[in-house]
């Protein structure tokens, strides 16, 4: 499966501005037959809390899905519907496959006061692979991990996380990797909001917990190509997950 992490710079609450944007990195984009490709948190909006700037309507919902038609690949990105901040996929054809609203929400920035939490967990399947998808500050609460790896391929995040809390961000998905023998991917945005600066750092850390791709601090399309083989083969090798104790 060949994955594209689209790592760019969130113009505030501006969803034209965004998706002109996203459009111009695509077109200077040498990268082709991508499978999925994801994108950071709420996407088209920055991380505002201003459900008016951070709601999507059914024209967002097209943009995206005509990106995927497009480009013939899935596509993740993340936006606000009904109070919550979901991650949101799309197939191939355009169609919407999943919603999964963050269960976590991040106190410290005021989430709680704006949004509403899920409640339910949403995994899919996409190119043969099982797939949890989180949002940000769900990456701090193993158990949502660990409850679900024995059926789970690939863990991702879609994120605006704060450049100051860059070290927990990596360490935080290396650990999620080795703990549970699954690819963990994280998808994080660069360049800064009205109230904190984002340093990138999306990567792609493989079940043995090798980083296997880092976006570093510039926006940009990035891609790797995942053998999901590697999943099966490392949890034979060291058959760990049994041991733990519900």
């Amino acid at each position: 499966m060949k994955v594209g992490l689209f790592q760019y710079n969130i113009a505030w609450e501006n969803k034209d501005k965004n998706k002109s944007n996203i459009l111009s990195i695509l077109d200077a984009s040498n990268e082709s037959d991508i499978d999925w490709m994801i994108f950071p948190e709420m996407t088209l909006s920055g991380f505002s809390m201003d459900l008016s700037k951070t709601s999507i309507n059914e024209a967002d919902v097209g943009f995206f899905s005509k990106l995927a038609v497009d480009h013939n690949c899935n596509i993740s990105f993340g936006a606000v519907v009904d109070s919550n901040n979901r991650n949101i996929t799309i197939n191939r054809k355009g169609d919407v496959i999943c919603e999964y609203s963050k269960i976590h929400l991040f106190g410290y920035g005021d989430e709680t006061s704006h949004y509403e939490p899920g409640k339910c967990e949403r995994p899919f399947e996409i190119e043969g692979a099982r797939i949890k998808p989180l949002v940000c500050y769900d990456l701090r609460f193993s158990y949502l991990f660990w409850d679900n790896a024995p059926k789970t391929d690939i863990f991702f995040v879609i994120a605006n996380w704060a450049g100051s809390r860059r070290t927990h961000w990596m360490s935080l998905l290396k650990a999620r990797a080795i703990e549970n023998q699954s690819f963990v991917i994280g998808v994080n945005r660069v360049g800064s909001d009205p109230k904190v600066g984002y340093t990138g750092d999306s990567m792609v850390v493989d079940p043995q917990g090798n980083e296997i791709l880092n976006c570093g601090d510039k926006e940009g399309l990035y891609t790797v190509r995942l053998s999901l083989d590697a999943v099966s083969k490392t949890r034979a090798s060291f058959p760990f997950l049994k041991d733990r104790l519900k």
